[in-house]
């Protein structure tokens, strides 16, 4: 079950990026804080090179291998399969509006919408899986099928890229440069 603590750790993972991002727009929005566009675009990056890139195959290779054993929670996987196909279309939206952003700062409402609307779909896109998928597979594999999961998952890991990045290390300088009380900043984002 290797799997799934991988991809509920990532979820939280996810979510707290997320959660930060909303919270420094409001405050953006408030007049509490600056805007800083290195930080903006470091939390993009992840999460189009984490969320969409990495996490999303690793979560394929779990619901493939259920959607052929068993024929419960067949919408939802599909439902979760086209979400996982559209991902470039969709950060590819939060990329051209914090490039707008970066272009033009009277930009800002644009991107607080894009993001807004990523984190909206992002937030159901979880609570889909977690709510509805992994409770089926959880009651549904057995022993044996978590062996071959968790092999099959592990590879995915590995095969899938940018491998060389080091997300963790990433997550930590996100959670640093953030203002409290959601990280330790605020502290300007230095990009390598």
């Amino acid at each position: 079950m290797e799997a799934l603590r991988t991809i509920s750790a990532e979820h939280q993972s996810l979510a707290s990026v997320l959660h930060a991002m909303r919270f420094m727009l409001k405050e953006v929005e408030a007049g509490r804080l600056q805007p800083d566009l290195d930080l903006f675009e470091a939390m993009v990056h992840y999460l189009d090179a984490y969320a969409e890139q990495r996490h999303h195959p690793k979560e394929d290779v779990l619901f493939h291998y259920f959607r052929e054993r068993h024929a419960e929670g067949g919408e939802a996987l599909q439902q979760l399969d086209e979400q996982h196909q559209a991902a470039h279309a969709r950060i590819t939206v939060l990329h051209r509006a914090l490039a707008d952003l970066q272009a033009d700062a009277s930009r800002f409402a644009d991107f607080a919408r894009a993001f807004n609307a990523y984190a909206d779909f992002y937030r159901s896109h979880m609570v889909l899986e977690e709510d509805v998928v992994l409770p089926l597979v959880r009651r549904h594999l057995m022993p044996e099928d978590w062996a071959v999961v968790d092999a099959a998952f592990a590879e995915a890991a590995r095969s899938i890229g940018p491998a060389q990045e080091d997300f963790s290390a990433l997550y930590t300088r996100l959670v640093d440069c953030a203002p409290a009380p959601i990280g330790f900043g605020p502290r300007p984002f230095k990009p390598d």
